[in-house]
């Protein structure tokens, strides 16, 4: 009985996947503990920027204490167990490029955190938050880790980056004229966030083509609008390059205007009622008064006089604006009433042969 016993020692492989198990769910729960307390307290101050840093290193921690438990398990497994065959300089290139990719994880998760604090941040003091440019940027940083952190595992397992990069130059020709479309894609959605033309929550429109709606999302390769049926319409970037595009979103007025014919026989009451309706449309509390307003008498029409209007409601927004033009339409109305003249409707002859 003490021979099976002693048999069992600290060195049996067993033993030694027992103990890092155990050690690896030890540190795990502690860090977990640890992290747990720590982000309690950062929650309690103002600082976003502790948040985000606690809030990046929890799952990347997670992640690098059970990839060097897994190495050293398997070094148990190694040295006792000969079928494995793995030698010692794989496994400490494997941990090198553990460490890299947690590294990695870390600061794409730094980035994103980063990016939703200052967003939030922006948006608590008042300060207009343009998401879209944020998350190009972020996007790019993501992509330059990725790229730089895969390069560096890369020749962690001996492989020349200069061949690797090499050969990404031939075959990048080849993918250009394999994927031409995806990549002036690409290029459109990049020349989208860099000029900004609309950004996601603007509502836009193209007189070149049948596209109306509000951004919903702005991506690398297309554009995703819900149009006014409430359908979503995806738009590949490439196509913005193209086309004239209207952004409404940023108008600073809407403008009013109409025109309004009388009939002939009260061509002497034109004057008067002009100048009429231009004094209520000077002292209306909807009108912007430091903009452009017009109402002069403009044509003899074939079954009419026609003054018309250019005036600006200080207003954007879509229904308040045709309630504003709906009260001065009916303002107009009454004032024509009040000069004994009426609206012409069109004049229609009937020729019999």
């Amino acid at each position: 009985m003490n021979n099976i016993m002693l048999n069992y020692n600290f060195d049996h492989w067993i033993v030694k996947v027992l103990v890092i198990t155990l050690v690896i769910i030890t540190i795990n729960i502690a860090t977990r503990l640890i992290l747990n307390t720590l982000k309690n307290q950062v929650t309690k101050t103002e600082n976003l920027w502790d948040d985000c840093l606690i809030n990046s290193i929890y799952k990347p921690f997670t992640i690098l204490v059970w990839l060097l438990g897994i190495v050293f398990t398997l070094d148990a497994f190694n040295n006792n167990l000969y079928v494995l065959n793995i030698s010692s300089g794989f496994l400490v290139n494997i941990k090198k490029a553990g460490i890299i990719f947690v590294i990695a994880l870390f600061l794409m998760n730094l980035a994103r955190n980063f990016q939703n604090a200052i967003i939030e941040h922006n948006k608590e003091n008042g300060i207009d938050v343009d998401e879209s440019t944020y998350e190009a940027i972020t996007k790019i940083i993501r992509l330059s880790i990725i790229i730089t952190s895969s390069l560096i595992i890369l020749q962690t397992f001996g492989f020349s980056i200069s061949g690797v990069l090499a050969f990404g130059g031939i075959g990048g020709v080849a993918v250009g004229f394999a994927a031409k479309d995806m990549l002036a894609n690409f290029f459109g959605g990049l020349m989208i966030y860099l000029d900004r033309p609309f950004r996601k929550g603007d509502w836009i429109r193209s007189p070149d083509r049948d596209i109306e709606g509000t951004v919903e999302n702005v991506g690398w390769r297309q554009t995703a609008i819900r149009n006014f049926r409430k359908n979503v319409v995806y738009i590949p970037n490439s196509v913005f390059m193209n086309i004239i595009v209207e952004n409404p979103s940023r108008m600073t007025h809407r403008r009013i205007r109409e025109v309004i014919g009388l009939r002939y026989k009260d061509l002497s009451k034109m004057v008067p009622i002009v100048n009429a309706v231009k004094d209520m449309i000077l002292n209306h509390p909807d009108i912007d008064h430091q903009q452009t307003t017009i109402v002069n008498f403009n044509s003899y029409n074939d079954s009419s006089l026609d003054f018309f209007i250019v005036t600006y409601a200080n207003t954007t927004e879509w229904a308040r604006y045709h309630e504003i033009k709906q009260n001065v339409l009916l303002e107009i109305g009454g004032i024509i009433e009040s000069h004994e003249a009426e609206i012409a409707f069109p004049t229609r002859v009937e020729i019999r042969e």
